[in-house]
Formats: structure tokens, C-alpha cells, sequence
């Protein structure tokens, strides 16, 4: 069925009412009632066309609120998405500020390992490089492990690149020992004069001439009983001097 638009209604409307005028004044003008009737019909008709009118706006405003409420449902689709996209960014943003987090504390971690530490080795306190550290309780971890071999190699690499580390004293007394286990007097003796002679005040001296007083008994050395009198007069109250007054009370 063909639709009518506002303008095609009213004009059908006109044309009928000029059209009917037209018939009647063809066979009924002279008739009173005929008159009426045409009257009746035009009245009708202008009726008919103001409600059609009518009916029209109304539709037309029907469709103006439906189009309207598309268009919001439109908006509000639009809004939704926007705001899924916004939380996928919430989101990603989130997990990008704690991998930054998570970088930061990574490498404030790499940093301070990086970064030298106070120890207290002996009784003194000293900036230590972690490097340091590590190569040194490697080395004193394998002598633990027996490896007399691979420590004595590292004890020595570690007084070579460390000279001046707290640590030092105690790699040539635990270098000295290192011989000593491998049966090398020779090497231990003069691993552990270098103790005396460069760390004379080292806790570890004491040990060091205890060390090289074995040694030289092991290979018949006269010169024992010496190192044992001379560890008693410059160590007294150690506990080294103790054991040599022992070795030299039973002689």
C-alpha cells in the first residue's frame, strides 16, 4: 500500500474538495439541500484534512523521539566501548608503572650488590668491594671442601688482585695452610713468614709461627725450638703461646 506523505495528504484533500465542487455544479447546484450537503462535505472534509494534519505531526514527532532514543542508545553504546577502552588502558598502565616498580627494585638490588659493604673481619671494620667478598669466601669455601689444591691457586690470586683487603691477612695464613695440607713445608713456611712480616699484628700471627714452627719440626729443622721461644715472648697471651710452651715442656 502506498504511504502518503504530509504534503501528498493535504494535496489529495485540496483536490477533492475542488473536484466535488465542481460535480455538484454540474447537476445539484440549484438544490438547496444539495447546497447543504456540499457544505456538509467540504466541512467534512477540512475535518478530515486537519486530523489527517494531525495524525501526521504526531507521527512525525513519534519518529523524531525514536530517532532520538536511536541516537542515545547509539551514545551510550559508544560510551560503554569507550569506557571497556579506557579500562584496557587503566589497565595496561597499571601493569606498566609496576614493571617500572619491579625494574627500579631490580636494579637498586644489582646496585647495591654493586656497592662496597662494611664488614668487621678481626675485630676491624672495613669497606668491602662484594667482588671481593665472593672470591674470597670461594676461595675458603673449597678449602673446606678439602680442595686444598684449587684454594691455595684462588687464596694466591685473591692477595695478588686484593693486597690491601681486611681480607688478606687471613687468605696468606689460609694460603700457608694450604701447603701445609699438601704436604709442601717449604711453601708454607714462606707463606706464613710473608704473614709476620706484612701482618705482624694480624690475630692470625700467632697461628702463623705455631705454623712454622710444624713445619720446620716435620722436616728436622733445628731452628724449631727457636720459632716456638720467639712466638711465646711476642705473643704471650695467645693461645698459640700456650701450645708452644707445651711443645717445649715436652722436649
Amino acid at each position: 500500500m502506498m504511504k502518503l506523505s504530509k504534503s501528498g495528504v493535504s494535496a489529495a484533500v485540496l483536490v477533492a474538495m475542488t473536484w466535488l465542487p465542481l460535480q455538484a455544479h454540474a447537476g445539484l447546484f440549484d438544490d438547496d439541500e444539495a447546497r447543504k450537503a456540499l457544505l456538509d462535505l467540504r466541512a467534512k472534509l477540512e475535518a478530515l484534512r486537519v486530523d489527517t494534519n494531525a495524525r501526521l505531526e504526531t507521527k512525525s514527532d513519534k519518529t523524531s523521539t525514536l530517532d532520538m532514543i536511536n541516537q542515545n542508545d547509539s551514545t551510550l553504546q559508544e560510551i560503554a566501548k569507550l569506557r571497556g577502552q579506557i579500562e584496557v588502558l587503566s589497565n595496561e598502565v597499571s601493569m606498566a608503572q609496576k614493571r617500572q616498580r619491579d625494574l627500579y627494585t631490580d636494579l637498586d638490588t644489582r646496585m647495591r650488590k654493586l656497592e662496597p659493604r662494611e664488614v668487621n673481619v678481626d675485630g676491624k671494620t672495613a669497606q668491602v668491594d662484594p667482588n671481593e667478598e665472593r672470591s674470597y669466601d670461594a676461595a675458603m669455601a673449597q678449602f673446606k671442601a678439602g680442595d686444598y689444591k684449587a684454594a691455595g691457586d684462588a687464596l694466591a690470586a685473591f692477595v695478588r688482585q686484593y693486597p690491601a683487603s681486611v681480607y688478606t691477612p687471613n687468605a696468606q695464613y689460609w694460603l700457608g695452610n694450604s701447603f701445609y695440607a699438601q704436604r709442601d713445608c717449604k711453601s708454607a713456611i714462606a707463606a706464613q713468614q710473608v704473614v709476620l712480616k706484612n701482618y705482624g699484628d694480624s690475630p692470625k700471627a700467632p697461628d702463623a709461627m705455631l705454623n712454622i714452627a710444624s713445619c720446620q719440626t716435620e722436616l728436622k729443622d733445628k731452628a724449631a725450638k727457636k720459632t716456638l721461644q720467639d712466638l711465646i715472648k711476642q705473643f704471650p697471651d695467645s693461645q698459640a703461646a700456650a701450645t708452644a710452651k707445651q711443645r717445649l715442656g715436652g722436649k
